[in-house]
Formats: C-alpha cells, structure tokens, sequence
C-alpha cells in the first residue's frame, strides 16, 4: 500500500489529475478541500495560510492494508508529513497555463481575484522551489491530463513492494 502526495501550486492540475486517478480505480483525496483544510489569518497577511488539518491529515495517512492512496494539495504544513509518504510528487506548470487554467476553472473560485492571482505567481516563484527541494518526483503539468496522470500510475507503481 503506497501513500503518495501530488502537491504544487494552485493551478498545476492537482485536482484534475485526481480525479482522473479516481476514475480509474485508485482511492484518491483532495486535501484542498475544506473538509481537510482551512484558511489561518495572519496579521501580516490578509489573505492568510492555508494549512492542513493535521489530526485529519494523520488518520487519513495511517498506515493500513487499503490499496495505493493517492492525495493532492499543498499546504503550509505540509512537510510534517512527508514521512507518511512513499512519493511527493511536485505538478508544476508554466505561468501562462497556470493563469489559464484559473481562470476557466469552475470548481474551485480560488484565483479568481486579482490579489489571489497575485499570490499563486508568488507562489510559484518561491513555494515551488521549496517544494522542489523536497520532492522525490516532479511531473510537467502541461500536457494533456492523460499524460500527467500515466507519469503518475508510473511512479506508483515504482511504489510497489
């Protein structure tokens, strides 16, 4: 049983990617989702951070006989569970795909603003290194889903026993 994180920037394909997964048979979670998430206001940051709920986030990774898991998000937070993990996958995209594919999303509102949009180029100008550094693959998210998510059945299956 593999527990393998896709995390990257807003916009990457995170969510596509999973639920593709999903469909394929694969026991998938989306941990931005406010059932597993939530904004923490910070002074110095009016938009905030989000961060992962961590009691949540541990049930959900504890070890166990269920077949292959494969979750996305990213968070704050997130490296405290990096152990948990047998992969942490990085999706990243270019800029130009990125704003794209904000803009015409219409399952999440997340960068629809223009300070939210200002945040995920932040984002990826310094969070993706840091998410780099401490991935074990990395995935070019501008492909077409299928191929974004074959790189990832692959990688998984490197997860194997």
């Amino acid at each position: 049983m593999a527990r393998i994180l896709i995390t990257g920037v807003s916009g990457t394909g995170k969510s596509t990617a999973l639920g593709e997964l999903g469909r394929q048979g694969f026991a998938v979670t989306d941990l931005d989702a406010p059932d597993w998430s939530r904004w923490v206001r910070l002074d110095d940051d009016p938009l905030g951070e989000w961060v992962w709920q961590e009691d949540r986030v541990a049930d959900l990774l504890t070890p166990s006989s269920e077949p292959t898991l494969f979750v996305a998000g990213c968070a704050s937070n997130q490296g405290q569970f990096y152990p948990l993990f047998d992969a942490i996958i990085l999706l990243s995209a270019s800029e130009d795909v990125i704003l794209r594919r904000i803009a015409d999303r219409t399952t999440n509102d997340y960068g629809k603003q223009p300070a939210e949009r200002d945040r995920i180029l932040s984002d990826r100008a310094w969070v993706e290194p840091l998410l780099r550094e401490t991935a074990t693959h990395e995935v070019d998210g501008n492909g077409p889903v299928a191929e974004v998510v074959a790189a990832l059945v692959a990688i998984e299956r490197d997860c194997g026993p």
